[in-house]
């Protein structure tokens, strides 16, 4: 069976809790994709099969379910865990941590606002707020938000397009393959500037170049 069959099986015996629950494992399983789901349910409910409003409400509430979960799972997993993890792994030092979560602190509102709408971030960004123990209910405030209006666009969108609306996915596909390749591309200049640092701060090479 095919997510696209799954999902609208899910839809056809649940309605709006199936659309909610389908959201929330997209949210702990991020290869179920939110792209099929939001516009399928907008679909759904342009065909009768729930109203535009339950689209929009069940889908926002599975996205929090599921964002909440990994929040906790964040906490669970701890900033002292965070940083031992972070001493093992190359080219990463615990000033990276340091900054990260000095950034985190000033802006982590705002990170989950916006990460919410960004592909693959709008389930990771859960996990450092939980980890900096963002208060709860600051957390679900603005990932019910960022949520809301994500979720909105795309069930909106399906309702619209009606039998086409499998035309928001190739859209949707295109924004996230940016998306990676910004990714990427951070990787590997971070991956780059900290071998030529490293390289630049060996003994050996001040040795002979003092020679």
């Amino acid at each position: 069976m095919d997510m696209t069959q799954l999902v609208t099986d899910l839809m056809e015996r649940l309605g709006g809790p199936g659309a909610g629950l389908a959201v929330a494992l997209e949210n702990l399983f991020p290869p179920i994709p939110s792209e099929v789901i939001l516009p399928l349910a907008g679909f759904a409910a342009g065909q009768g099969r729930m109203s535009l409003f339950a689209a929009i409400a069940w889908t926002t509430l599975g996205s929090v379910a599921g964002a909440v979960a990994l929040y906790y799972a964040g906490r669970l997993l701890g900033r002292d865990r965070v940083r031992a993890i972070a001493s093992r792994l190359p080219l990463v030092k615990l000033a990276d941590v340091d900054r990260t979560e000095a950034w985190f602190a000033r802006h982590g509102r705002k990170a989950v606002l916006f990460g919410r709408m960004i592909p693959i971030f709008r389930s990771l960004i859960s996990i450092p707020a939980g980890v900096d123990r963002m208060p709860l209910p600051v957390f679900v405030l603005y990932t019910t938000i960022g949520s809301l209006v994500w979720n909105t666009l795309f069930v909106l969108a399906g309702y619209v397009l009606g039998e086409n609306w499998t035309v928001v996915e190739g859209y949707a596909g295109a924004f996230q393959n940016v998306v990676i390749a910004v990714c990427v591309l951070a990787a590997g200049y971070f991956v780059i500037s900290r071998m030529i640092k490293s390289r630049a701060a060996r003994p050996g090479r001040h040795a002979r170049g003092s020679r």
